[in-house]
């Protein structure tokens, strides 16, 4: 039941998802949005080098000449400070500070943007002969496509990345082909270890599954930005399946983390020190990790409502993104204070650096994010989603080589005999305990 209720929460997350916010743009410049929203850009995009470009086609050309229709770029300090002044300013004075304009009255338009001193974000506003009037008709919307390329190595204008994302196609790449040897490597005598059914063989499963899901979200951002770096729009649905497969991975790494920390926890307070440490499946700690689950579940899924482009870990400025952010600091704090309480009464020195490495896991997992969110924040806006989202896989990959490598040891199974009989509630039943051994 537990099981199922894990992969329903994970699988609720994609109702959530909509279209990614690709580089090429397809719709209609409608004049009764602009009207209602003047101050919402159509497009943002982090330019960098001499020779960016903003390409859009038009396919009724006479209705965008009718409307006197233009397209404004604000670079995103400028267009902060304008919202910010003291001084009001009028709808038609605000555009009229655009540092770039376009207008529309050609089938197909380039504009550059150019002498770029560094990367920074730019936004698109679509404005129009009645965007800043009070007199409006109904007419009929403009129908465009809009792409925004940025020079490649050679300078030529045909790269779909925007600042923030170059690097990351690479970098998923480099991810799969190293999943990929590893599976070579290790995958058989992993398979093994998993058959024999032996004391570790619910917590090898999960973490095996976790591994399988993070390669599976590797290799499906992969495939997403190979698309995406052709047509600037790639493969939304392979963007949405590489963070389904995230999320289910990390709700099942916080079950599996939470249920021994805290069945260690809860049964060490129980138990005399003569007595072995064991897995408690008590109401109490099954009660405990399932609510920290069910809450973060939920809180991943409320972060797709706040930002739905494909990636995943999301923009830090959302409340849910920072909910989430709180509950891994608390969970590593309040994980590395059970775990501190367990290693200062314990007497055996391999037991205690079996905990030792185990918190070391725990703590790089819950807080690689928040420390990584932290640290970004001193580095440009372009830089910071390629800082969290390699930081973070890359720590939770050592994370999962630590782990790995402490419940593979064969010298500490039996040192650490709390272990001979732990059985994950989520993976196994309470009635196989100790029925297979090596």
């Amino acid at each position: 039941m537990r099981w199922r209720l894990l992969w329903l929460l994970s699988a609720a997350a994609c109702c959530c998802w909509g279209l990614a916010a690709g580089k090429t743009l397809r719709g209609g410049f409608a004049s009764a949005a602009a009207r209602r929203e003047p101050w919402r850009p159509v497009a943002r995009f982090q330019f960098y080098g001499d020779r960016a470009v903003l390409c859009v086609r038009i396919k009724n050309i006479a209705v965008a000449v009718a409307k006197a229709a233009r397209l404004h770029l604000f670079q995103a300090q400028e267009w902060q400070k304008l919202e910010n002044s003291v001084q009001e300013h009028s709808c038609t004075e605000k555009f009229s500070k655009a540092q770039l304009t376009m207008t529309v009255n050609h089938t197909e338009q380039n504009l550059t943007v150019s002498q770029i001193p560094y990367p920074e974000t730019w936004y698109v506003f679509y404005v129009d002969k009645f965007t800043c009037e009070e007199n409006y008709s109904e007419s009929e919307d403009i129908q465009f496509e809009m792409v925004l390329l940025n020079p490649d190595a050679e300078g030529n204008p045909l790269d779909h990345f925007s600042a923030g994302e170059s690097g990351l196609h690479e970098f998923f790449f480099l991810l799969v082909l190293a999943y990929f040897i590893t599976a070579c490597i290790y995958a058989q005598s992993l398979w093994q270890t998993i058959r024999k059914h032996g004391p570790m063989h619910g917590v090898l499963k999960v973490l095996t599954i976790s591994l399988l899901l993070q390669a599976g979200s590797a290799v499906a951002n992969y495939l997403h930005f190979s698309s995406y770096s052709r047509d600037g729009i790639g493969a939304p649905f392979m963007g949405s399946l590489a963070e389904l497969c995230d999320i289910i991975s990390q709700i099942q790494m916080l079950y599996l983390l939470l249920s021994l920390c805290m069945g260690w926890t809860i049964g060490r307070m129980k138990k005399s020190h003569g007595r072995p440490l064991q897995w408690d499946s008590s109401p109490a700690s099954t009660g405990i990790a399932v609510v920290v689950v069910v809450t973060q579940s939920i809180l991943l899924i409320w972060e797709q409502f706040e930002d739905t482009n494909h990636h995943s870990y999301h923009s830090h400025h959302g409340l849910a993104s920072g909910l989430l952010i709180g509950l891994r600091v608390c969970l590593a704090l309040s994980l590395a204070a059970g775990l501190y309480q367990i290693i200062t009464v314990e007497r055996s020195t391999l037991k205690r650096e079996f905990y030792i490495t185990f918190a070391k896991a725990c703590i790089l997992w819950f807080l690689c994010h928040p420390c990584l969110a932290t640290i970004a924040v001193i580095f440009r806006e372009y830089q910071r989603e390629k800082i969290v989202t390699i930081g973070v896989i890359l720590c939770q990959c050592i994370s999962m080589v630590i782990l790995y490598r402490l419940f593979l040891s064969h010298s500490l199974y039996w040192e650490v005999s709390s272990l001979s009989s732990v059985t994950l509630p989520l993976t196994v039943s309470s009635g196989h305990k100790n029925r297979h051994h090596f």
